[in-house]
């Protein structure tokens, strides 16, 4: 698989590949780290920067986001994607735009980024741009760290993240989103906070992310057109609409990764059945196909496996990481309302 992955056109693809194969050529490691700035992924995306940091539209199926700030969070969130960090210059551009708009409590503005929702706060107005601060090495930077502490203080009772507030009201969870555990919890909110939470070093596996990932599970249902989705979207090949719907889309891909990081354990029930949906989906030739855009399923092949590395790299150790505790949601299906001719 890797000799595939490294015939791949993507200088950012082969260097990732080659970082994580042992004693890999430290002359071919640096021929790629003179490319992978004209790398389509990267050219195409930092010519979009203004000067003051922030990003324009423009970007694929990012074209439809106007807000710069939602705009330059999912420029960085791709960018630490491909392994830059703050010494990258077109990064640190855009952390610092981020950081400029920042409120005292470690917020950002609602009204940008909310697409006409009736909203006063919401998690998520924190989480995305905290996500591409954090994937790109800021999540222990001060003033991100007021964005978790921001983030803490919005925590439910029972661990998930709401939907967020209305003239001081919580708002009702829609349907698609409601958490089968939880009785004001949102699982797009709840995914995107755990994504930052994840990203940072001292957080990644604390009590608040473990309890976030156990409601996240607790739905049973699985959909297989939706594996890899966010790896598709980080790319530009899917949009990046909407923010209490961002993540609307249940995808297990996603879910691996974030399982991975919090430390859970490949014997805990619920991981074991993602992880064999995620084996069922593998073709023959073991490449993850993405059929709405099969350009990304290269990109979806070098991601999952990373992911179940984490969970292979700990039986080896001969370690048990935490194995939740709460119990399977009985899965029902909706009832069919008999046929009126």
């Amino acid at each position: 698989m890797q000799t595939l992955l490294l015939a791949d056109p993507s200088p950012c693809l082969r260097r990732l590949v080659l970082r994580d194969v042992p004693d890999a050529d430290e002359t071919e490691l640096a021929e790629l780290d003179d490319l992978v700035e004209r790398d389509p992924l990267v050219a195409g995306l930092t010519v979009l920067q203004h000067e003051n940091g922030a990003w324009r539209a423009g970007d694929g199926a990012w074209r439809a986001v106007w807000d710069p700030v939602r705009m330059t969070s999912l420029a960085l969130f791709r960018l630490g994607f491909l392994g830059f960090d703050a010494s990258f210059g077109p990064v640190r551009r855009g952390a610092e735009f981020i950081f400029s708009l920042q409120r005292d409590d470690g917020s950002w503005d609602v009204s940008d980024q909310a697409d006409g929702e009736a909203v006063d706060r919401a998690p998520l107005q924190v989480a995305l741009p905290l996500r591409g601060l954090a994937a790109c090495g800021y999540a222990q930077d001060p003033r991100a760290e007021r964005s978790f502490a921001w983030i803490d203080s919005e925590r439910l009772e029972d661990g998930a993240w709401p939907t967020g507030y209305a003239r001081g009201n919580l708002r009702k969870v829609a349907g698609y989103r409601k958490m089968a555990h939880s009785e004001w919890g949102c699982r797009s909110n709840t995914t995107g906070v755990l994504q930052c939470l994840t990203l940072h070093p001292e957080r990644a596996q604390s009590l608040a992310a473990r309890r976030a990932l156990d409601l996240l599970f607790g739905r049973e249902t699985r959909e297989a057109h939706a594996f890899g989705f966010e790896t598709a979207r980080l790319l530009g090949a899917e949009p990046a609409t909407g923010m209490l719907t961002f993540f609307a889309r249940f995808d297990v891909a996603l879910m691996l990764d974030l399982a991975g990081r919090v430390g859970a354990d490949r014997t805990d029930p619920r991981i074991a059945d993602a992880v064999a949906i995620a084996e069922s989906l593998r073709g023959e030739f073991g490449l993850w196909r993405y059929a709405p855009r099969p350009e990304c399923s290269r990109w979806i092949t070098f991601d999952v496996p990373r992911s179940l590395a984490r969970f292979e790299r700990l039986a080896g150790e001969g370690g048990r990481n935490w194995v939740s505790a709460e119990p399977r949601t009985p899965f029902a299906p909706c009832r069919q309302k008999p046929a009126r001719f």
